[in-house]
């Protein structure tokens, strides 16, 4: 379980974050929602320790984040970025191998490499394995680096994943091939799953739970397809109600 207490963070004097109290449960994946600049991505950055709060505490199991050793972290949890440039003509089978460096001393290199080539066919990128990773293009990147944050918790049950627009370059067939895989995943493996969504639709109907976020500060949370609803989506996303009801009613609870 994560649990998130009174985080604030500011930059330059400008809160992003106010007062975030949040819960993501084992098993469940928790989608963070909100328009562009919210602070969503601010807020999974604080959940995995790359940006430390002004205020607030993170708990892992009830552990405060920050009594972790860097390599207990790299071994429980793994997180894919909104971009993770990559300018060498990696592999992307190396790519994926980077994956397991947590494990580079106690598992052989086969074992690692064998793992990296599971991963990529799990998100249907094998065929790529031997492509350097430059050329590829933006939504067959996203596959390969998602295989590589699968290889670095490949062995662990009840392990934290936190995947920020992890669809955004994705056509619609892999869009829904890695909520698929996620949804089975957090099921079979317990995972605890953040996620970063514009997608609501998506949200709807591949997460359990969700929080929306406004100008830095939480509004609401709870089952996804109770919260994201006309009425709510209007007032974070300032729509007219009639707006918001053409727009998803089709598709969302009322």
């Amino acid at each position: 379980m994560i649990e998130a207490e009174n985080i604030v963070y500011s930059i330059g004097g400008e809160r992003i974050l106010a007062n975030i109290y949040a819960t993501f449960q084992p098993g469940k994946i928790t989608a963070i929602l909100g328009p562009n600049g919210a602070g969503k991505s601010t807020l999974l950055k604080c959940l995995t320790g790359a940006l430390t709060p002004d205020n607030g505490s993170v708990f892992l199991d009830g552990k405060n984040l920050w009594d972790y050793s860097l390599d207990a972290l790299s071994r429980m949890r793994a997180v894919l970025s909104q971009s993770a440039p990559v300018n060498f003509p990696f592999t992307a089978h190396e790519i994926v191998t980077m994956g397991r460096n947590p494990y580079s001393f106690d598992k052989t290199d086969a074992w690692n490499s064998e793992i990296a080539d599971d991963a990529l066919a799990l998100v249907d990128a094998w065929h790529l394995r031997d492509r350097s990773f430059p050329t590829l293009s933006g939504g067959e990147q996203q596959r390969v680096q998602f295989a590589r944050v699968i290889a670095q918790i490949w062995e662990r049950d009840e392990a934290y994943l936190f995947l920020d627009e992890p669809t955004s370059a994705l056509d619609l067939k892999h869009q829904h091939h890695l909520l698929d895989l996620v949804q089975r995943l957090c099921r079979e493996k317990r995972l605890t799953v953040v996620i970063v969504m514009h997608d609501l639709n998506l949200a709807y109907h591949c997460t359990d739970n969700c929080y929306f976020i406004k100008e830095g500060w939480i509004r609401g949370g709870g089952a996804s397809r109770e919260l994201i609803n006309k009425d709510v989506i209007s007032e974070i996303f300032d729509l007219a109600p009639e707006y918001a009801a053409m727009r998803f009613g089709g598709e969302l609870s009322e």
